[in-house]
């Protein structure tokens, strides 16, 4: 397999990664949006454009659609992975395992789909110069970040090519795993996230999310346009159909636990960034204990990555969500799942279960990278459940050639979505985009 990785790079040299240029043939970022905007409820529509003008950062993460069709033009190896798709790096994070354990990992699907893995290392090394200017750290050190990314990636490759398949698939990053990180400060501000996402639950949840009506029953707290009822009433028939269809998708043992609980209330919730406009809704269930469970029902759209590559095997899209999620992380959710309503396609997954996310803005430089090191060596596990370790690793070799091209493409991508961030607030001051906060 080494051999066979090393031979791609008669292909693909490994110095072909390096820098990059827009083709004279681009097209306009704010009309691929546009496009995407045509499927979105409407009255979304502004605040998804306001939360992508209120940075460059915010732009490079709600514009998977933009960068896709990029990095489709650049150098491949031809070697597929199961990819993310939105490998940025706020798209990782703490979650608790079905053993309750708490585990760091890529924690966004949404465009997940076979494909090639440059695309992932890329996204993650363009995201870090980003947001390292936005935290107002000066080129050299947002430079350094991302190398860290990538060399993280390229190290824990390497490893893992010398793994057997089960030691592959059972790798993880625990709170044990913290070792990982370099000694100091730093370890001790990334373990607050643990330590945070053990509070987040739904039972601890449910009093600032929920309030009683008159009638006695809980319903979900509205805080337009975030969280609301608009409309709802007038489809609680078909979400309970939906949440039905979603209950079959989970095996029998998950069915059984489900069983237990009753829909009490739906709401409209307004996620992400790229995503806004989408249809993602909150589920308040009860057990027959009294026990509070929230569930987030989302609707999944055809990856950002599909105009580009080999369809999936999956017809449906909830379930190519739910299918690549379970093959890159470790351990996913119990109530992972799918479902489908009137020809739209939907993944389900509890809205909070000891979930936690970095804030990196708040990050010092030296625990920024301790972090993006994480990163780096968590989506080289995630790539390696594919079974392409090996293969990537000849392609990779020992050199750093890899490294230090990725490390200039991210540079020249930091600079392109500082631009496309720039035509999209000016877009917006001229009044031919209308944002609206909320």
């Amino acid at each position: 397999m080494k051999t066979a990785g090393k031979e791609r790079r008669a292909g693909a040299p490994r110095s072909a990664h390096a820098g990059w240029e827009p083709p004279k043939s681009r097209t306009d970022p704010l009309s691929l949006l546009e496009a995407q905007n045509k499927h979105r409820l409407p009255q979304l529509v502004p605040l998804r454009w306001a939360r992508l003008a209120a940075s460059p950062f915010a732009f490079l993460r709600g514009a998977a659609v933009v960068m896709a069709e990029d990095l489709a033009g650049t150098p491949n190896s031809g070697i597929t992975v199961q990819a993310c798709g939105d490998a940025h790096l706020a798209n990782y994070g703490v979650f608790a395992s079905p053993e309750r354990d708490l585990l760091f990992d890529v924690n966004d699907f949404d465009e997940t789909m076979p494909g090639p893995w440059e695309w992932d290392v890329k996204r993650l090394a363009a995201s870090a110069v980003v947001a390292g200017r936005d935290a107002g750290l000066n080129d050299a050190t947002s430079q350094g970040l991302a190398q860290t990314a990538i060399a993280a990636y390229h190290d824990a490759t390497r490893y893992f090519a010398t793994l057997n398949a089960l030691d592959t698939w059972y790798s993880k990053v625990d709170e044990a795993s913290m070792v990982l990180l370099r000694p100091g400060r730093s370890r001790q501000d990334i373990a607050k996230l643990f330590s945070k996402a053990r509070a987040k639950t739904s039972a601890t949840a449910f009093p600032s999310l929920v309030e009683l009506t008159r009638a006695g029953d809980w319903r979900i707290v509205d805080h337009p346009p975030v969280v609301s009822h608009d409309g709802i009433a007038d489809r609680t028939d078909d979400l309970l159909r939906l949440y039905a269809t979603y209950r079959d998708s989970v095996s029998d043992d998950r069915r059984r636990l489900l069983e237990r609980f009753d829909v009490r209330d739906f709401a409209l919730k307004v996620v992400g960034v790229g995503s806004v406009g989408t249809r993602c809704f909150v589920a308040l269930l009860e057990s027959d204990v009294g026990e509070p469970l929230f569930l987030q029902v989302k609707e999944a759209d055809a990856s950002a990555l599909a105009p580009y590559l080999p369809p999936t095997e999956h017809e449906s899209q909830g379930r190519r969500v739910v299918a690549g999620q379970r093959i890159m992380q470790a351990d996913s959710d119990i109530f992972l799942g799918w479902a489908q309503a009137a020809g739209d396609d939907y993944y389900v997954r509890q809205l909070r279960d000891q979930k936690g996310s970095a804030d990196f803005t708040a990050m010092r430089p030296g625990t920024l990278r301790d972090y993006l090191d994480l990163c780096g060596w968590t989506l080289a596990r995630a790539h390696a459940r594919s079974g392409a370790a090996a293969a990537i690793a000849g392609y990779l070799g020992k050199a750093p050639t890899f490294v230090d091209a990725v490390t200039k493409f991210a540079v020249g991508y930091a600079d392109q979505t500082r631009r496309d961030h720039a035509a999209l607030v000016d877009a917006i001051r001229q009044g031919r985009i209308q944002a609206a906060k909320g």
